[in-house]
């Protein structure tokens, strides 16, 4: 006798796929500058800056400036998700999971570019001629929290107000340009501000919207939250009362495993982009025509400067 099954049942088994708690693609890509990468290897030039000259008398020579040029190398590397769904899973099943498994794998993709992003921001960057030369990020660009009164205890401090004001000063001060900045940060940074002794009644209001989602942008920064940053691999010396990151002559020292925030402005990271998130589903004979679900992509960042990009150590 045959077993009928009712559309209703159907229905509700098939509405009851859920994805489990996690970050549904990149949060970080429209925040960059993309390109387009047709090469394993792609460079884009950089021009220093370069002062003017005062002519002092007529028929003079002329003194030719030596323009200081530069480049920075992308590499590309591939990623992929793949997974098989079996002809006789989907009688199991009652529906085809392969929609199910396109959009998970591209949440994956998608965290990974977010990886990508903040890798190029705060690792190693490819520079020279054949993009061979490593540039570290350097301890100017880093600032670890602080905090007034500045504590006696100098092992760190968490994510302040008056840290986001360094931080703006130092891109202020390095005449960075007017274009977006931003700052990513975990959760718990976020919370961390609204506890900070320095919020005045009305920077608590502002802050307690941004901690809500209500609001993104403040001091001069949008915000963005993401819980892929990584942690600290190594002690931190630092002097307690300016933030500076030192080798020697610290006043404290933040202990492994601290909170890595990354402040930059648009211009300083490229995401390059040799090929876009793309994905098929093709049976599989050797798998008993079982349905592979691929999906792939091809892309690179790196840090176009320095004093673009600042990262942030608190505890």
């Amino acid at each position: 006798m045959a077993i009928t099954i009712s559309t209703t049942f159907v229905n509700q088994f098939s509405a009851n796929v859920y994805f489990l708690s996690q970050q549904k693609g990149s949060r970080l890509k429209p925040f960059v500058r993309t390109e387009s990468q047709k090469a394993e290897i792609s460079f884009y030039d950089r021009i220093g800056t370069v002062n003017a000259s005062q002519k002092t008398g007529q028929n003079i020579d002329v003194v030719y400036s030596d323009v200081p040029f530069s480049r920075r190398g992308v590499t590309m590397y591939d990623y992929f998700v793949a997974e098989l769904s079996d002809q006789e899973d989907k009688l199991r099943l009652i529906h085809s999971p392969e929609s199910e498994f396109t959009q998970t794998f591209m949440m994956a993709l998608g965290r990974t570019i977010d990886d990508i992003v903040i890798a190029a921001g705060l690792g190693n960057a490819q520079s020279g001629k054949d993009g061979k030369t490593i540039i570290a990020f350097p301890n100017s660009q880093k600032i670890a929290a602080t905090e007034t009164p500045v504590p006696t205890t100098a092992v760190g401090s968490k994510m302040t107000i008056q840290t986001l004001l360094a931080v703006k000063e130092k891109m202020d001060a390095a005449e960075t340009g007017d274009e977006e900045r931003y700052i990513v940060m975990r959760a718990k940074q976020f919370t961390d501000l609204l506890s900070t002794t320095q919020v005045t009644s009305s920077d608590y209001n502002t802050v307690k919207a941004l901690v809500q989602g209500d609001l993104n942008t403040f001091v001069g920064f949008k915000f963005i939250r993401s819980e892929r940053l990584p942690l600290t691999s190594a002690p931190t010396l630092y002097m307690k009362d300016t933030g500076a990151i030192v080798t020697t002559g610290q006043t404290g020292t933040i202990p492994t495993g601290a909170y890595r925030s990354m402040a930059w402005q648009k211009l300083g990271i490229i995401l390059s982009i040799g090929k876009d998130m793309t994905g098929k589903i093709d049976p599989l004979p050797h798998k008993h025509y079982s349905n592979q679900v691929y999906v792939c992509m091809s892309m690179g960042g790196v840090r176009m400067e320095e004093e673009k990009v600042v990262e942030i150590i608190s505890i």
